[in-house]
């Protein structure tokens, strides 16, 4: 009996619905509780009477009743499922049923306890957490793997707000700041003292002035690009479009390839006293904290049109030529690495470079057959500057035997790998599941930027459509995203960062605007880096887990979509990615925060611990579940 009465509690709770549906839906359950009674009292009959009677078709009966119970309540329970999608009944304290609409059940949005975080000390107001000086002398000095990545642990994260120098200025904005910057907010002589006499910058005043100067270019930048386009003319047609600089001083060759269309990622390791990328970065040029030692750069293979060194002391033929390996893996097919400085030129330069004709001669035959092992061929020289072309197909590759040195990869790592990855002493090739990802089969810019890549196809379920409707959805919300922030689009924002993108389309879709963007993709999740870098963009793998590979106030805007929601299994802690955030962040910067709404209240509460200020907004079509916010940081200084 009692089961029964469950059974109709279930068929009844189900059941909603309106007009003829709420008729139809009450005769049936009428109808089955009929029936359930009807089975009941035959039980009961049964059983109070002890002698035998005659029921010529009782197992037929009990069998047809049986049966049209489970139809009619299976009938019932499918009905109230189909008529209970929008509303869900629930009991009041009163013991009545009452309806709840599917919003009303929605999750609440987090909320968390208001913070407020202290001040760092001034000693920190350069602070670069994985890449720091003072704890250099925990690692070992072989080939100066002390000076990349070794972030703290957990226990010695801080929960401070890093200072800005004293005297700090908003930055001179795009395009003036190229040549100049305020003395404090980079306030290093080291520079100015040690190679004032090959003019990278000079200090005149309260600032920093950038002639355009450099060790292999004496004569200025715009002279030394010049010869390099007369040697590679791909520079000029839009066949170059993405570069690297190794040691690249204060990032005077990527500012001059901005007027040119060529972007460059300017790496440079983080040093005591030269404070190159932070230089690059006030200057508005992109650039990351980097050492090629011994681990992989953060970038995908096969990704860079074209590298270049000027005199960057990074010992190329030692160690095997494990340092052009690196060179190899992450230059697209017929990409140029282009060397100014030790040997080259050596007949006339020997003299200057504390060495002998004889070893330099030495040297520069041991680099041409490290290179010539790994398929690159000389293309051009002139002067100071030597340029070498890597295989533009795999016709060199499949030549090299067992015995070659260095030996081909074999398939244990991928060549895309690049996060924490040790370097590797073989020559990665090309997959032969690509055809066009060679430098002559890339379209030309600025074509590239809207034709989906082969590389679509690595992503999970990518392909062609979806990225052509990434590309117009970014469109729509870069839009809408200017209308929240004037800014945007304007002199006011220079450096961008998207902190966890996917093809790179708000880059895209900010391309006719003065910024450039660091594109972020996760180390740990889709592989869509390569992507971004077909596109003609710029961008590294990142764990924002921890900190990244830049100084503090390096970046006008930040950007990020869906992190929070991405990470809900708490990997990363919120508190500790909005610090660095902060401390990336200049002074007067702004944050876009693209987050599900449930995460948007305890983002903002934060936000005000760190004494910036929030605004919500809807999305461009107004989604319900999903927010914008709008960040601004406070400029402030040191109470200290």
């Amino acid at each position: 009996m009692s089961t029964c009465r469950n059974l109709f509690a279930i068929v009844f709770l189900t059941g909603n619905s309106q007009g003829f549906s709420v008729l139809l839906y009450t005769i049936i359950n009428y109808i089955a509780l009929l029936s359930c009674r009807f089975l009941i009292s035959e039980y009961k009959m049964k059983n109070k009477d002890p002698k035998p009677r005659a029921y010529p078709d009782k197992s037929s009966g009990m069998v047809l009743m049986t049966l049209m119970f489970i139809v009619l309540c299976g009938s019932s329970f499918y009905l109230g499922g189909i008529f209970c999608s929008e509303k869900v009944i629930f009991f009041k304290k009163d013991g009545t049923p009452g309806i709840q609409s599917r919003k009303e059940t929605a999750v609440a949005p987090l909320q968390i306890k208001s913070v407020s975080f202290p001040e760092c000390s001034s000693d920190y107001q350069d602070y670069t957490p994985c890449t720091d000086p003072k704890r250099w002398r925990k690692y070992g000095n072989y080939r100066l793997s002390f000076m990349e990545r070794h972030c703290p642990p957990m226990t010695e994260r801080k929960e401070c707000l890093v200072p800005p120098p004293d005297g700090y200025k908003p930055p001179i904005r795009w395009p003036k700041s190229r040549d100049e910057c305020w003395y404090r907010n980079v306030p290093y002589d080291w520079i100015n003292n040690q190679k004032s006499n090959q003019h990278w910058l000079r200090k005149e005043g309260e600032k920093f002035y950038f002639p355009g100067g450099g060790t292999m270019f004496p004569k200025g930048v715009g002279a030394y690009v010049d010869l390099m386009e007369k040697l590679i003319p791909g520079m000029k047609d839009g066949t170059v479009r993405t570069a690297i600089d190794t040691g690249c001083g204060v990032a005077s060759w990527g500012g001059d390839l901005l007027d040119r269309g060529i972007l460059t990622v300017s790496l440079a390791p983080r040093d005591n006293h030269e404070a190159q990328v932070q230089f690059a970065l006030e200057r508005g040029v992109p650039a990351i904290l980097g050492i090629i030692s011994t681990q992989r750069l953060p970038f995908p293979s096969n990704s860079f049109d074209m590298a270049h060194c000027s005199r960057c002391l990074i010992p190329w033929t030692e160690f095997g030529g494990i340092y052009l390996l690196e060179i190899h893996r992450i230059l697209r097919p017929g990409g140029f690495w282009v060397l100014s400085g030790p040997p080259i030129n050596y007949e006339n330069r020997w003299r200057g470079w504390n060495t002998t004709v004889q070893e330099q001669k030495a040297d520069f035959d041991k680099l041409k057959k490290l290179l010539m092992s790994m398929c690159f061929k000389l293309y051009n020289k002139k002067d100071d500057i030597a340029v070498w072309q890597k295989s533009p197909d795999n016709s060199c590759y499949n030549q090299l035997t067992a015995a070659s040195y260095p030996p081909k990869c074999d398939d244990s790592m991928d060549p895309d790998s690049a996060w924490y990855v040790p370097l590797r002493p073989c020559i990665a090739t090309p997959s032969q599941n690509f055809m066009k990802l060679g430098l002559q089969s890339t379209p030309k810019w600025p074509n590239r930027l809207h034709i989906a890549p082969e590389r679509v196809s690595m992503v999970p379920n990518g392909n062609s459509g979806g990225f052509k409707h990434d590309d117009s959805k970014w469109k729509v919300r870069v839009k809408h995203y200017k209308t929240l922030l004037p800014a945007l689009g304007s002199d006011k924002i220079r450096n961008v960062m998207d902190m966890n993108t996917l093809y790179g389309g708000f880059a895209a879709a900010l391309i006719n605007s003065p910024v450039w963007v660091m594109n972020v993709v996760s180390s740990y999740g889709v592989n869509s880096l390569g992507v971004v870098y077909d596109r003609g963009l710029i961008g590294t793998y990142h764990d924002w887990c921890q900190a990244f590979s830049t100084y503090p106030r390096t970046y006008d805007l930040l950007h990020l979509d869906g992190f929070f929601t991405a990470e809900s299994h708490s990997r990363c802690e919120m508190k500790y990615v909005l610090l660095e955030m902060d401390r990336i962040l200049r002074p007067n910067g702004y944050a876009i925060i693209r987050e599900n709404n449930y995460f948007i209240d305890a983002i903002a509460t934060i936000a005000r611990g760190m004494r910036w200020n929030c605004q919500k907004h809807d999305t461009e079509y107004n989604v319900e579940k999903e927010k914008l916010l709008i960040c601004q940081k406070k400029l402030w200084y040191s109470q200290q």
